[in-house]
């Protein structure tokens, strides 16, 4: 392998989940870069069929499909890989960047809205994981890249719940890099900090709590999706091949802050 290929993503194909918007969006981008061919999977179909011809054109190069599904859904996970087995499309890497929240007071969750949290933040990258364990192992030098969260580190403002789901999901990236070692699948997680997107928008909207959120991180600034996208693509590259069971934290600084 030269100096230069292991710097790209060429040959390879990476089904990114939560891809029409967001940080999704810009893992996308950033794959297409480094010559990754892209599955997209989003709920919206409307919007990702947009995304994905945009895309297109941006990146002429790369072979760049879509599918429309709920991945909190069991049977549209399934859905998903009948329909990759029919395209006969070769993956060799996951990023796992379905999420959601609710904030309230841990008293105040009802039983659905938890549930709904664990299903959609750690059901679905298990499974997901699980599903395309074959083809990634099929590969020989595979690797899946969870999108956590500092949440899943520290105590944050995003409910119990939330943390609860990320810290989940960082320990299953830890027991998938030992597990599947042996078959070639490097597991690998980032932990943004606050990221501007869509979903933080409303929180960051209070001048005063955007205040509080500065003050605790020492670049003294929020986030951009790219920045966690640059950091994804890095741990996908065959130049990371010898780290797996890490968790990188894109956060600023914020889990290093001390008094």
């Amino acid at each position: 392998m030269t100096n230069a290929s292991r710097w790209r993503l060429d040959g390879r194909t990476a089904l990114v989940t939560g891809a029409s918007k967001g940080i999704g969006l810009a893992c996308a981008r950033e794959l297409a870069l480094l010559g990754a061919d892209l599955l997209l999977v989003a709920r919206d179909g409307v919007h990702l069929e947009r995304v994905r011809g945009e895309l297109n054109e941006e990146f002429p190069d790369c072979e760049i499909d879509a599918f429309a599904g709920d991945m909190a859904q069991r049977e549209q996970r399934l859905e998903l890989f009948d329909w990759i087995a029919d395209q006969q499309l070769s993956l060799s890497l996951l990023v796992n960047n379905v999420g959601t929240n609710i904030r309230k007071p841990t008293l105040e969750y009802a039983e659905d809205e938890y549930r709904f949290l664990i299903e959609t933040n750690v059901i679905s990258a298990f499974e997901l994981c699980r599903l395309a364990h074959a083809q990634l192992a099929g590969h020989g030098a595979a690797a899946i890249v969870n999108i956590g969260s500092v949440s899943g580190l520290t105590h944050v403002r995003t409910g119990s719940p939330y943390g609860m789901t990320k810290a989940a999901l960082l320990q299953l990236t830890r027991n998938l890099a030992c597990e599947w070692a042996g078959d070639g699948i490097r597991v690998n997680a980032v932990a943004p900090w606050y990221i501007r997107t869509q979903r933080s928008e409303p929180a960051l909207a209070d001048a005063d709590y955007l205040e509080e959120v500065l003050e605790r991180t020492p670049l003294q600034r929020i986030g951009e999706p790219e920045e966690v996208a640059a950091a994804v693509a890095f741990l996908c590259l065959p130049a990371a091949s010898y780290i797996s069971g890490e968790c990188i934290a894109v956060d600023g600084g914020f889990l290093r802050y001390g008094f």
